[in-house]
């Protein structure tokens, strides 16, 4: 299904998308800001749960897809590409002073009382569910590592979707357990996450190109 090269450069890629602030970074810092670690934590399972949704649904569309016409196959192709290119340009421009400092002041500011992790769970859950760019972002990334010759491409695509949630969840947790350590050392935190949006930027820009240069898998 998947070469051993392919496969560590899947885990890889993921991990640095899942180091890069953004919504989900964010709802789970704050939480953890706000209510503390378990909090944080419980933020990330419920978005890992809303990706699992993400995942069936993308895996059971890339089936299709690849079965059905050239035309639906190069629409969504290049649909995809440029989601992929246009994520690395934001991360590219991205500001040291962006982002998630900002909601590192702004959970302190508001000292608000612990929320029940129940709701914060859901909370997570839904705001990863409603966000249609983590279906596209699977629907552009995932196929790009299923061989042409594979014979299940859908049960792969959920193999490797999956793959990509349970390697989320240490990052999820890093980030629930560290926010105290971030909100205490702002600066340092800007200086480090401007960099790393760059590297992630550069190899998102990178994986939209060779999606663009992908032919049409055979059924």
């Amino acid at each position: 299904m998947i070469s051993a090269d392919q496969l560590v450069l899947f885990i890889a890629a993921g991990w640095l998308l899942n180091l890069t602030p953004g919504p989900d970074v964010f709802y789970i810092v704050t939480h953890a800001l706000r209510s503390g670690a378990r909090a944080g934590l419980v933020a990330g399972l419920g978005i890992a749960a809303g990706c699992c949704v993400h995942i069936v649904a993308a895996a059971l569309g890339v089936g299709a897809l690849l079965a059905s016409s050239a035309t639906a196959f190069t629409v969504l192709k290049w649909l995809g590409a440029a989601y992929l290119v246009w994520m690395g340009v934001r991360m590219l421009r991205a500001q040291p002073g962006d982002g998630l400092a900002a909601v590192a002041r702004s959970a302190q500011a508001e000292r608000a009382p612990a929320t029940p992790l129940v709701q914060v769970f859901l909370g997570g859950f839904w705001t990863n569910v409603l966000n249609p760019k983590v279906a596209l972002f699977f629907l552009a990334f995932v196929p790009q590592f299923i061989a042409p010759d594979t014979e299940h491409k859908t049960l792969a695509f959920l193999l490797l979707g999956l793959l990509f949630n349970v390697n989320a969840l240490p990052i999820s947790a890093a980030w629930a357990l560290g926010a105290a350590w971030m909100a205490r050392r702002v600066g340092a935190l800007q200086r480090r996450m401007h960099w790393l949006d760059r590297v992630a930027g550069a190899m998102f820009i990178g994986f939209g190109l060779k999606l663009a240069f992908t032919d049409q898998p055979t059924a």
